[in-house]
């Protein structure tokens, strides 16, 4: 175990030198914010001001300078985005609560309860006992998060605040700047993106590229600005081209080259296998208009003057992105070879596209927002808060958040008419679960613009999806396996966590009571006081948490009887030591497992061995490794197949086949025929006559196996068909 550290770490505490307090930052943060707020708010920052000097007064950064330069600095960033006065307040004293002795009794009496919440929000846990910094930042990282549900000026500050450490990173240990770098790049330029924040997500990206690998971000920082110097020719006549034809038509436009920044650059060159010549060899532009019947009009003035290049034209005003972000996004043949990108948006779209859910703020709580940028960002904290109270680790919590921090969106539509923005490669599973939780948990198919499809499916952008439900289905295990969302995820992990605690408490009474019965006892027959009395010594609070552990295997049955009868439950005859098994179903799965060393199916003979957190984990009885088990026989569980099995099982076959063109097309359809799936497939031994397959295939019992493995051998092809391993 180790102490969470706090932000003191990077804090040096100096005895106060008398000196006469440095004013000229809040004298430039007023300046700002003379151009928005009335004079009377403005004193409110003031006073902050002076109470935030006093409580750091004794500390510097590492730099050097005194501490309550960061807070300005901070403040000063969100004066930039023209935030409200309890937000440029709370920016100036976000560090007061945890690094000073300041309370927040004192903090609410000064400045109100609006401003103490925002404080309390972006002030990270107090020193606890974490088991490790990952599991402690995680923590943290949610109950920031749980915080800007409730506020989205939280998050405002805590990326103005991370904004204003990486421009200053340098003054840090080496360690200390990669993983805050790491941390940039993994979580806080992602939320900036998320939210809309384009220009604060872009300078984070850079900052924390800079920092992580400085040495690729110098080489390609020096190479941006030689292959500018030899191009500026050639885009300024493109950008003439383009303002004399807009021109012509009477749009009115503002035209902004666009440079590729050096992070844009390093992530297309790593992720799409690019070369940095290629990558540069684009042209961006970007059109500012001011009416959106502008922007459609100076789309068809661009395609008139260079060529579109098919399937490149994506309409972001039509149909938003996620964050609220609205653009035209176009490419074009250019004059000289190399294509050229344009992005067509209003003023208001391009504030929106640069601020997100910061510009035009308006904090309403009651009525709408100021945007749609907005609007979009609260219903997304809204999930985030409904999903972590079904989520109990931090550390799955923040994965969620990373998967739904999507930097790709695809667009559906339900038959409706609605439209939900989900993540690249997200299934119709997961839009299921975007429309409402309740359709997610009963959903057994879909529909893909008419045509059936499985929940699995992955509809493109524009198609229409249907989901097809049924009262009486729940969740599977398997939909983890393809489930992207964070809300999807986290609502089929709590349903399986409640299966799984209900089956074992039935399980663990199973094999308590036969426990007890091979003593001549029965959990019937243990007096209340006793059991109360070992719940209590074993810290249990209740008999379902005993037979849970004992289920998933923490607690020995046997040693359970044992003690339970030595402690003074009754014995109600002579000890029987019946043979009866435990019946299993196969419904069973969150408490049991099956080997993969031997593939057992219904029909099997088997034996089950109890693994500590894992339940029982069966095996056929013939398998090579009961021998090694049967050393340890009071993890020995006996069971059996009940009468009525579900579900489908895995097993192996090895199959001996003719090297011959066409025959492993033979096997399948022959397995195919017998009504199983095929999950895997692969080649072991291959030669000049003869080749050894490895079929993984799914069935429901061992007749329903006999019969695929009589199908298989009876094909030409084949000389020998077995089952693997054994």
């Amino acid at each position: 175990m180790r102490k969470r550290k706090t932000k003191s770490e990077a804090i040096q505490t100096v005895e106060p030198e008398g000196e006469p307090a440095d004013t000229s930052g809040i004298d430039a943060l007023a300046a700002q914010l003379a151009t928005y707020l009335p004079p009377e708010q403005i004193e409110r920052v003031r006073g902050a001001y002076a109470v935030g000097a006093r409580a750091h007064a004794s500390q510097r950064r590492k730099s050097g300078e005194p501490y309550i330069t960061h807070p300005v600095a901070v403040a000063m960033i969100l004066a930039g985005l023209r935030l409200d006065a309890e937000t440029i307040i709370a920016a100036i004293l976000h560090d007061t609560l945890e690094d000073t002795g300041l309370t927040r009794a004192q903090l609410e009496a000064s400045f109100g309860p609006i401003v103490t919440e925002l404080v309390d929000g972006v002030t990270k846990l107090e020193r606890v006992d974490f088991a490790s910094r990952i599991e402690a930042d995680a923590e943290s990282f949610r109950k920031m998060l749980l915080a800007m549900a409730r506020d989205l000026r939280v998050i405002l500050i805590k990326l103005a605040d991370r904004l204003h450490n990486m421009r200053t990173l340098s003054a840090m240990a080496p360690d200390a700047r990669r993983r805050i770098a790491r941390e940039t790049l993994d979580i806080y330029a992602p939320i900036a993106a998320r939210l809309g924040m384009n220009a604060l997500k872009a300078e984070l990206q850079d900052l924390g590229f800079r920092g992580l690998y400085p040495d690729r971000y110098k080489i390609i920082a020096s190479r941006i600005k030689r292959t500018l110097g030899n191009r500026r020719e050639a885009m300024v006549k493109i950008e003439q081209a383009l303002a004399e034809r807009l021109a012509m038509d009477g749009i009115p436009v503002r035209i902004i080259s666009r440079v590729k920044a050096p992070y844009s650059i390093w992530s297309k060159m790593k992720n799409e296998h690019k070369t940095f010549d290629q990558v540069m060899d684009v042209y961006g532009f970007r059109l500012v208009t001011d009416t959106v019947a502008h922007c459609y009009q100076a789309l068809g003035v661009a395609h008139s003057l260079f060529k579109p290049v098919e399937g490149r034209f994506k309409d972001f005003i039509a149909i938003p992105k996620a964050n609220g972000y609205q653009s035209l996004h176009t490419v074009l043949f250019g004059p000289i070879g190399a294509p050229i990108e344009i992005q067509i948006r209003t003023e208001d779209m391009n504030t929106v596209a640069e601020r997100g859910v910061a510009a035009h703020w308006s904090y309403k709580t009651e009525a709408g927002p100021g945007n749609s940028a907005q609007t979009r960002a609260r219903a997304w904290v809204a999930s985030l808060a409904d999903n972590q109270a079904t989520t109990p680790s931090s550390l799955e919590f923040i994965e969620n958040v990373k998967v739904d921090l999507f930097p790709d969106e695809v667009y559906l539509f339900t038959p409706a008419g609605d439209i939900q923005a989900l993540p690249k490669n997200a299934t119709a599973l997961d839009l299921a679960f975007a429309v409402h939780t309740d359709v997610g948990m009963h959903a057994v198919a879909s529909r893909i613009d008419g045509k059936l499809a499985s929940l699995r499916s992955q509809p493109a952008s524009g198609q229409t999806v249907e989901v097809i439900t049924a009262p009486s289905a729940v969740p599977n295990p398997s939909w983890l396996d393809f489930a992207v969302t964070g809300k999807a995820r986290a609502a089929i992990r709590q349903y399986l966590k409640h299966l799984q605690h209900e089956d074992a408490i039935d399980f663990g009474h199973r094999m308590l009571e036969s426990a007890l019965d091979s003593k001549g006892s029965s959990l019937d027959a243990i007096p209340p006081e006793v059991l109360e009395r070992f719940l209590a010594e074993h810290n249990l609070r209740r008999l379902e948490d005993l037979l849970s552990d004992i289920a998933l295997g923490n607690r020995m049955p046997d040693k359970v009887a044992t003690e339970l009868t030595a402690m003074g439950g009754s014995v109600i005859g002579a000890a029987l030591h019946r043979s009866e098994k435990i019946r299993i179903s196969g419904a069973e799965r969150g408490i049991l497992s099956f080997g993969n060393c031997c593939h057992p199916v219904p029909g099997d003979e088997i034996v089950g061995y109890l693994s500590p957190g894992k339940g029982i984990v069966v095996h056929r009885v013939e398998c090579p490794n009961v021998a090694e088990l049967a050393k340890q026989p009071e993890r020995r569980v006996e069971i059996g197949w009940d009468k009525q099995v579900q579900g489908d099982y895995r097993v192996e076959l090895r199959v001996e086949v003719l090297n011959r063109p066409g025959v492993l097309a033979t096997v399948s359809a022959a397995i195919a025929e017998a009504n199983s799936n095929i999950d895997d497939v692969k080649y072991i031994e291959r030669g000049i006559q003869a080749a050894t397959l490895i079929f993984a295939i799914e069935v429901k019992h061992r007749k329903h196996l006999a019969d695929v493995m009589r199908r298989v051998r009876n094909t030409k092809v084949v000389n020998g068909v077995y089952r693997y391993p054994i």
